[in-house]
């Protein structure tokens, strides 16, 4: 039955030429993972590196937009706003291109991949972060602030000692799937010829036409990685509660 299944997947996708050995769990399958991991492992430091990097300044720029959002500035409030409507409301691929292309063009001033790839990176995880804290901070009972301000701290040091360390608590697992999400997207700004995971296969299968086990080698790395960062998570998410 196995044979008869792989004579039809080969005769029905004759392009791939290793679909056999690849099901078939041949030695060559896994020599072929092996030989590609060092290119695999370039892009994955460049994946990791996007993310860490656009993770912390989105942390930032979330954490701005949300004080924006809470104020009581109508100023702040709108351009809050309008932040988080355009980034939410637009594709990553979209941005992507209009900051690399388009924005770089209109200023004529050249921005390169990585450059592009952590402004997009940020803006887009800085748009989700900003509301993830905000409901974060709506949870802690106002009392808390209340009780702080009657003591005498001014708002930013009770914001910043009292609500923000419970709010965070909070908020680990939306973090947490916001930082995989971050880091799947990064294989999207391959578009822009970012040489992260997704473009460095891109490039093996341009040389070596093995589409089928390439692409399933990259996403059992990524699997991996984001398995890897889910116990990371969970672990620091268990530190905090004791």
């Amino acid at each position: 039955m196995g044979e008869i299944f792989v004579t039809a997947m080969m005769n029905m996708f004759p392009q791939t030429g290793h679909f056999a050995l690849a099901v078939g769990g041949s030695s060559n399958f896994f020599e072929y993972a092996v030989s590609i991991s060092p290119r695999l492992f370039e892009g994955l430091k460049m994946t990791i590196a996007m993310t860490v990097c656009s993770l912390i300044l989105g942390i930032l720029v979330g954490l701005l937009s949300c004080f924006c959002s809470i104020s009581k500035s109508f100023i702040l409030n709108k351009l809050s706003g309008a932040y988080l409507s355009i980034i939410r409301g637009t594709p990553l691929m979209v941005q992507a291109t209009f900051i690399y292309f388009g924005l770089s063009a209109a200023l004529n001033m050249p921005i390169t991949s990585f450059t592009a790839s952590i402004i997009v990176l940020m803006l887009n995880s800085g748009a989700y972060l900003s509301e993830i804290f905000r409901s974060g901070i709506s949870a802690i009972n106002k009392g808390q602030m209340e009780a702080a301000r009657s003591l005498g701290l001014p708002h930013g040091v009770a914001m910043r000692k009292i609500i923000l360390p419970q709010a965070f608590r909070i908020v680990i697992p939306s973090i947490t799937n916001q930082f995989i999400i971050t880091l799947k997207d990064t294989s999207i700004l391959s578009v822009i010829g970012v040489a992260e995971m997704m473009r460095q296969s891109q490039q093996l299968i341009a040389n070596n036409f093995r589409a089928f086990e390439t692409y399933a080698i990259v996403a059992v790395w990524y699997y991996v990685l984001v398995i890897i960062l889910t116990k990371l998570f969970k672990l620091l998410e268990r530190r905090l509660a004791n």
